[in-house]
Parts: C-alpha cells; sequence; structure tokens
C-alpha cells in the first residue's frame, strides 16, 4: 500500500460515530408539504394461479419499465411482486392521479397477455418461492432460514401499502419530528387491523385476518419489531446498531457469522473492519413498521388492497398526521388502546382479530371520522367514505369478506 492511498484511508468507524451518523442521516427535518406510496401487487396468471414470473419476463411483458407517463418507479419483488413508488406529490389527489395512472397501464399490459395484478396482503394460493436471483436476496433468505420459513414467505408471497409522510420539522406540536413519529407508532394497530386484507393461506383461511403481519412478526425480529417510542434519533440509531448483519458484501456468497450484530462488527467481531458504505447497506436491510428514510417515514405495515383502494390507507394516514384537528382527535381516540398496552400486544390483537377487538374498533372509528371530516378532494373523500361506512363503521375487514368466500367455496 502506498503512503497516499494510506493518507486516503478512512479511519475506522466507533460505535459513537455510527450512532450519530444513524441519527442524522434517520431524521433529516423537512416541513410537511408532500405525501408518497408504494404499492406493491402479486402478478398472478388467470390460466394458471400457481405459476410465477421471473422480472426478466415482467419486463418483456410489460415494456413500460421507462415509460410510464407519471414516471412511477417500477420494481420487482423476490417473489415476483411489483412495486410501483410514486413521486412526492403535493397533495393526495396529485399522488393519487400519478401513481393510479401508472398502475392502469401496468396493470393493462399485463392483461394483455393473460397476468394480473392482485391486491391482497398474501398470496392466497402459492408456496413461496423466490424468482429474482440476486447476492442481496440469497443472503436475506439464509439470514431468515435460521429462524425458520418465515423469511420466505416474507420475501415471495406478502404485498403492501406503504404510505410515505414528510418527517417534520424540531419545532413541537403535529408538524414535529417527535410528534410525528410517536403518531405512527400509536396509529399502526389500527392501520394493521382496518387494511387487514391477508386471511387466505394455501387455499384455506388461516387464524389470521392479517396474515401479512403475522409473517412479518415471525422473521428476525432485530430488524422486523416496531423501533418503539421515546427520543426518534436515539431509538432508531440503537435499533440499527443492535439489529443483525444480513450480509458483508464482496465476492462469493454474503454470508456472515451467526447473531452478528452491526454494534458487535464495529467491535471487532468479525476479521473485515465495516465502511461507511456497510453501515448504509445495512441500515436499507431493516425493516420495522415505521421507518425512517431521513426527511421522509415509510409506514410498512399496512396490507395491499385491491384496485385503486390503495389510496384509502394513504389518504386517512395524509389527513390524521397533516390536519391539526384530525391529529388531535386521532391521538385522543389512540390514548386509551395503548393504556397499559404493549406494541406486540397490540399488533397481534390487530393481525387476528383486526376490528373484531372493540378497543382497536373504537380506535379505527375515531380515527376514520376524524380523517373523512379533514378530506379536500371530493374524489378521494368518497373512496374514503365508501371504504369506512362499508368496513370500518360494521366492524369488518375485507379479510372477513375473504373468508365468508373461501368457507361458500
Amino acid at each position: 500500500m502506498s503512503d497516499a492511498s494510506l493518507f486516503l484511508a478512512a479511519p475506522p468507524l466507533t460505535v459513537d460515530a455510527v450512532f450519530e451518523h444513524i441519527a442524522a442521516q434517520g431524521f433529516r427535518p423537512a416541513a410537511p408539504t408532500r405525501i408518497g406510496a408504494e404499492v406493491e401487487s402479486l402478478v398472478t396468471s388467470a390460466a394458471d394461479r400457481r405459476r410465477r414470473l421471473d422480472p426478466e419476463s415482467l419486463k418483456a411483458v410489460l415494456a413500460v419499465r421507462d415509460a410510464l407517463p407519471r414516471r412511477s418507479r417500477l420494481s420487482f419483488e423476490p417473489g415476483g411482486a411489483v412495486e410501483l413508488s410514486s413521486r412526492p406529490a403535493a397533495s393526495v389527489a396529485a399522488c393519487f392521479a400519478d401513481l393510479e395512472s401508472d398502475r392502469l397501464r401496468v396493470a393493462a399490459a399485463l392483461s394483455a397477455e393473460g397476468y394480473e395484478l392482485l391486491g391482497l396482503g398474501l398470496d392466497p394460493v402459492r408456496l413461496p418461492r423466490r424468482v429474482l436471483r440476486t447476492s442481496r436476496y440469497q443472503a436475506m433468505e439464509e439470514l431468515f432460514d435460521q429462524d425458520g420459513r418465515a423469511g420466505r414467505w416474507m420475501m415471495s408471497n406478502t404485498a403492501s401499502v406503504q404510505v410515505c409522510i414528510d418527517i417534520g420539522d424540531d419545532r413541537p406540536g403535529h408538524r414535529g419530528i417527535a410528534d410525528r413519529w410517536e403518531l405512527a407508532h400509536r396509529l399502526a394497530p389500527v392501520l394493521i387491523a382496518a387494511f387487514a386484507n391477508s386471511p387466505l393461506r394455501r387455499g384455506e383461511p388461516s387464524m389470521w385476518r392479517s396474515t401479512r403481519q403475522h409473517v412479518w412478526a415471525a422473521i428476525d425480529r432485530t430488524r422486523s419489531r416496531p423501533v418503539g417510542e421515546g427520543d426518534p434519533r436515539e431509538s432508531w440509531a440503537r435499533y440499527a446498531l443492535d439489529a443483525r448483519v444480513m450480509a458483508v458484501r464482496g465476492p462469493g456468497r454474503w454470508t456472515v457469522p451467526r447473531g452478528l450484530t452491526f454494534r458487535d462488527w464495529i467491535n471487532g467481531d468479525y476479521h473485515q473492519a465495516p465502511t461507511l458504505d456497510d453501515l448504509d447497506f445495512h441500515l436499507s436491510t431493516l425493516f420495522p413498521p415505521v421507518r425512517p428514510r431521513g426527511d421522509y417515514l415509510e409506514l410498512r405495515m399496512i396490507d395491499a388492497q385491491p384496485g385503486a383502494d390503495w389510496i384509502v390507507p394513504v389518504a386517512a394516514v395524509a389527513a390524521l398526521f397533516d390536519d391539526p384537528a384530525a391529529a388531535m382527535s386521532a391521538r385522543a381516540a389512540l390514548e386509551p388502546l395503548w393504556h397499559r398496552a404493549t406494541a406486540a400486544d397490540l399488533y397481534l390483537r390487530a393481525a387476528t382479530a383486526a376490528l373484531g377487538d372493540d378497543g382497536i374498533r373504537l380506535a379505527a372509528e375515531a380515527c376514520f371520522a376524524a380523517a373523512r371530516g379533514a378530506q379536500t378532494d371530493s374524489d378521494t373523500a368518497a373512496r374514503l367514505d365508501r371504504f369506512t361506512d362499508e368496513y370500518v363503521a360494521r366492524g369488518r375487514t375485507r379479510a372477513d369478506d375473504l373468508v365468508v368466500g373461501a368457507r361458500r367455496d
């Protein structure tokens, strides 16, 4: 090694330096002005429900990857599901116009070849099978296999609607980082329950209304459990440091010693010292229900919804975070739900009973009423009204309808 390369070599990472980096990069203050969505959909064949398309075949069928009219980002999940990610939008209506135009184009291209987008949180028929062959997903599969088979189900058979909201600024109140972080965690069980849409597994009803949530709760808990409340930056930095390392990138297999956390890696428990690039890659492999992404929060606990109804959770979340009166009402409604309850308990209740749980149902009714009152776009309001009247007000979910239909068949 030359003297110049020695001079340019980065100093080894320390726990304190990494803590500060994670806290700073995870939360970059931004005044709330935008909304976004990431919509995942399973892809099925009308002729053979068990068939999977690999990403290269999907690209050939779609032929729209670089030609979506509203410039949504198209990507592929390990099991062949597609994801459309909107651009940050100034309103829910603008977000819907952009992403829905592109979703319809993708759906039409697939339909012409005998395929369809399926808006369910869990594949109701197929066993999990990974069709995307990359080093990242190979390492992910190997890590999750250490704890059972749930990781394969998560990677290949689940789909969600992810709502992206601005992270907020450092001022107190509903526009501030701390308040938005807390509300996102408090609201999570209501969103799991109200939008539960994955009760079928291998063609039969499971014991879960959101089997997708059950699957996510069963994978490596160091990277899938809720981060928790308290100071957002400190909580997230501790979470990331204590999460298991999924992979060390390099030639060959990206395997790592079982149980190695990033904190362990910094402290010398692996022969190769980590870099900032390794840290940023590690952060991309963490999947808590509420994930900080710099200037926005990603809410990841919502089952995929059919057709254009992906906009309903987006509209509800946007209203409860950005309308002062709706935010205040939501906080008041959620307070008794969380009294002496833990996140693990509430997530379990939401995934199993959904709106059949009286406490969650009451909180959901109040939150949806607040969200309805904050709508300014008539089309969005109509969609939210229809969903609320058909499901929330009746204490039912789409999952309940699917179970009834499956039992009739």
